[in-house]
């Protein structure tokens, strides 16, 4: 049996490895899938098509249904460009702040999980606890999706709480936005700006896009929000293009244009009818492009679908998180998490983790070692619980 390694010790580890999602994450699977099976706790790791990113999950506790879940992500963002104080691949204590890529986003509570998941085990306890963690949540959240459904079509027993660690301050969320992305290829026709109309500009089409896009936050804002999306923050949903790159001269028509574009949408609202609404306008402006010109044409592609995270009006996550935390009050989130896919595959799901989001993505990111203390609070409650009979209330 190896060393138990305390919070400190593992946070410390996991962000010694560089998991940037562009370059996968196998060697902290497999030192975290090593650590574990020398407590006996049996590790499943769920590996991408490529071969070169994977997640994982494990079970300690009863083999019966009912169980909770921690669920984090391993990958981080790109430390490129960044100008930082200290190693970002090593954890620096200054001023009561653990400076390092992903302390916050989310090593921090990875690292949490990973030492409750061992304590249960050594301990004992009377109701299951199931680890989960994740790739590339960073690039859309696409590496869940398959984990879940291999935990719910294996063996495993099935839980019924899950509680993602995204930095909340631990201030329980029961209710984030979902989140469509599209990458939008124009392919046009190049001729001399001077005669224009012989070609087809792809930037020149991009802007009706765009200008969909501007139109549709205009009509959004101005109506009256509705049920749960009048918590958020806009209380709509938004549609946002950020970079858009295309043309290769001021006086030629330019031949390629590509932008990304995304949803953040509201609970209540279907992302496919947004979808659906897109690719509408897609299709009404490849028609007028190829009507000028046979080759001209768009490529649409989604590359992200996360479903929002609604709000529960009786779920077990949320109670138990509030007990935990002592947090009664109502907090949601524009942002996307692996929460809503959980939701979507039948678990009640709530973000609850330690950190505070600002600090996520920047150079010395950092968590206060009081807010890793106060994770670690958390989970020893969470063991305090899971101890107790199942019947016992």
């Amino acid at each position: 049996m190896p060393a138990r390694r305390s919070a400190r010790q593992l946070i410390e580890k996991l962000v010694s490895f560089p998991t940037v999602s562009q370059d996968g994450n196998l060697d902290l699977v497999d030192w975290v899938a090593d650590y574990l099976d020398g407590f006996g706790i049996d590790v499943v790791r769920v590996t991408d098509p490529a071969g070169g990113k994977a997640s994982l999950y494990a079970h300690v506790g009863p083999g019966r249904d009912g169980g909770v879940v921690l669920s984090g992500h391993t990958d981080v963002v790109p430390v490129d460009g960044q100008r930082w104080d200290s190693d970002p691949f090593t954890v620096t204590e200054r001023d009561g702040r653990l400076y390092g890529r992903g302390t916050c986003d989310m090593k921090g509570f990875d690292a949490l999980a990973i030492w409750a998941l061992v304590e249960a085990h050594l301990a004992g306890v009377e109701r299951p606890l199931q680890l989960a963690l994740s790739h590339d949540e960073e690039i859309g959240c696409l590496g869940a999706p398959m984990m879940i459904d291999h935990m719910r079509a294996g063996d495993l027993p099935r839980a019924d709480t899950v509680i993602v660690g995204e930095p909340s301050m631990m201030k329980v969320v029961t209710g984030h936005k979902g989140m469509l992305g599209f990458r939008t290829h124009l392919h046009g026709v190049a001729v001399h700006s001077s005669i224009l109309h012989t070609g087809v500009s792809a930037v020149m089409e991009s802007a009706d896009l765009i200008g969909w896009a501007n139109r549709m936050n205009a009509e959004n804002s101005a109506r009256a929000p509705q049920g749960d999306a009048a918590l958020f923050d806009p209380p709509w949903t938004t549609v946002h293009v950020g970079q858009i790159q295309g043309g290769t001269a001021h006086n030629i028509t330019a031949t390629d244009c590509t932008f990304g574009l995304d949803f953040r949408v509201v609970p209540g609202e279907d992302p496919a009818d947004w979808q659906a609404a897109y690719q509408a306008q897609v299709d009404a402006v490849a028609e007028r492009m190829r009507a000028r010109h046979p080759d001209a044409g768009i490529d649409n592609t989604r590359y992200i679908a996360v479903p929002p995270l609604v709000p529960e009006g009786d779920g077990t996550a949320g109670p138990l998180a509030r007990a935990l935390t002592g947090d009664n009050e109502t907090h949601v989130v524009s942002y996307a998490t692996e929460a809503g896919q959980f939701q979507e595959r039948g678990y009640s799901a709530v973000v609850c983790g330690p950190g505070d989001i600002a600090q996520a993505h920047k150079p010395n990111e950092f968590i206060t070692t009081e807010q890793f203390q106060a994770g670690q609070d958390f989970m020893a409650r969470l063991l305090t619980h899971l101890k107790e009979a199942p019947h016992a209330r």
